[in-house]
């Protein structure tokens, strides 16, 4: 059972076009799917697992924008919306832009019925309805990330303002269907705010194709380092490392060709009915894709110079149109499982942690970048070149592009530590001209023009404000 009929306000605004005071209330809950015992909350949980599991989200998209608006891939093909973000012109009315922000709070929503409802049902123990809160407030967080990352900003790096905290079911249109933005600052509280209540509510770990407590302590980790908490990053990234049972694969590809291994702490399960669509974007037309999407050469020429870097196998060539493209994610099905959160992650976070941290600790941020070297097939990264703390940022820096080709970190990583000016400069392309990043106001992407014409409150974007 989904909860395919309970879409915040602001996305039926979108759906409609039209004035929203003519408009039924389609956010309204029917009989036959509202959250009325355990059973129903069980299937409405699912449901919430296949809102993160959209092509508008996790099922390619997010990853898409991420890697294509940064020197990882670049758009070759015919998707004007991808070509937009890959050159840095995003318009207000992109579509890929907009389905994002559209499934982000379809997914807050499907969270605020469950957060609502499960806590007054009569016929589940309360052992029960904690667990299924604790993912519905996870899953909420990690939407309301998603959103203040890519829409809002980081604080004192990018961005003017957060994104409307919606926090209670969208079940009619009235006066509360109109919410403005909040502060970047409040939007990462309620981000923490849920993480803490999800702590809270979970423990321990058995699958990771289920949220879990090390999932919520890795999540609170990734946000630490965007606050510049960087204590609290290395110490919540130490206890996923050191207090649960995860390892690093020997071999990398392992992590993807195999599903749920020892280095999976969030996975989103995928199979040939419920398939993703990550692989088509980038996989050229000789092996089954559509090939809109490759990797930037000087990239993929970077990694395959490393050498014995076993990461450098996971690119492929295609000789048909000469470009590179990434393979992680490689089933003719789609049925690759997504990485949300592994540990390869929580090194390199402790890495920078401690890099950035004061007193900082660079011979520990060393040990830790180089469990992922070495892992990778490549020595330690130790004497020249790695001296100072930049060097060691930079180092970093180099191996989390490398390590996360695909999975959607790339922009993101850029735009927090403050870089996304220095290294987006004269990226070459395929087919125009090198672009550059030269606007930090479009370090955030806009909010889509249709939520802008529909809601009085919301406000643009700077670099999207009419002159």
């Amino acid at each position: 059972m989904k909860l395919s009929k309970l879409y915040i306000v602001l996305v039926v605004l979108i759906a409609t076009g039209c004035d929203v005071l003519d408009q039924s209330p389609q956010t309204a809950i029917s009989e036959d799917i509202a959250i009325r015992d355990q059973k129903s909350a069980e299937a409405a949980l699912n449901g919430l697992y296949d809102q993160l599991q959209s092509g508008n989200y996790y099922g390619d998209n997010i990853q898409i924008m991420s890697d294509v608006t940064s020197d990882i891939s670049q758009s070759v093909g015919t998707w004007d919306f991808y070509r937009e973000m890959d050159t840095f012109v995003t318009s207000a009315g992109n579509l890929e832009n907009r389905n994002l922000w559209f499934q982000l709070y379809q997914t807050v929503n499907h969270a605020n019925n469950l957060i609502a409802d499960v806590p007054s049902l009569s016929d589940a123990s309360d052992a029960v309805k904690d667990e299924i809160l604790g993912q519905a407030y996870f899953i909420r967080a990690l939407a309301y990330f998603d959103l203040t990352r890519t829409f809002g900003g980081v604080p004192g790096v990018a961005g003017t303002l957060g994104v409307p905290l919606v926090l209670e079911p969208s079940r009619q249109i009235d006066e509360n269907s109109f919410p403005s933005r909040a502060t970047i600052a409040d939007s990462y509280a309620q981000v923490d705010a849920d993480l803490t209540q999800a702590a809270s509510l979970l423990s321990g770990f058995s699958t990771p194709g289920r949220v879990s407590e090390p999932a919520v302590i890795a999540l609170q980790a990734r946000l630490a380092l965007y606050l510049e908490d960087f204590t609290t990053a290395e110490d919540l990234a130490t206890d996923v490392i050191d207090n649960y049972s995860f390892e690093l694969v020997e071999n990398f590809a392992d992590i993807f060709t195999n599903e749920n291994t020892s280095e999976a702490i969030f996975e989103l399960q995928y199979n040939t009915t419920d398939g993703n669509g990550i692989r088509g974007w980038y996989f050229p037309s000789s092996r089954g894709g559509r090939g809109d999407i490759a990797l930037h050469t000087d990239y993929a020429n970077m990694v395959l110079a490393r050498g014995a870097d076993e990461r450098g196998e996971l690119i492929g060539f295609d000789s048909n149109v000469g470009v590179y493209y990434p393979t992680k994610y490689s089933k003719s099905g789609g049925d690759d499982n997504i990485q949300i959160i592994r540990l390869a992650e929580m090194y390199l976070n402790r890495a920078e942690a401690r890099a950035r941290k004061t007193p900082m600790d660079l011979v520990g941020a060393l040990d830790d970048l180089n469990e992922i070297r070495n892992r990778a097939g490549l020595a330690d990264t130790t004497g020249t070149g790695v001296d100072t703390q930049q060097e060691v940022l930079n180092a970093i820096e180099l191996e989390r592009g490398i390590e996360f080709m695909m999975e959607g970190h790339r922009w993101y990583d850029l735009v927090r530590t403050g870089r996304a000016i220095t290294v987006l400069t004269n990226v070459e392309r395929e087919n125009s001209n090198p672009v550059s990043l030269a606007d930090p106001d479009r370090m955030v992407f806009p909010i889509p023009s249709r939520d802008i014409d529909a809601n009085p409150n919301l406000e643009q974007n700077d670099a999207w404000k009419a002159n």
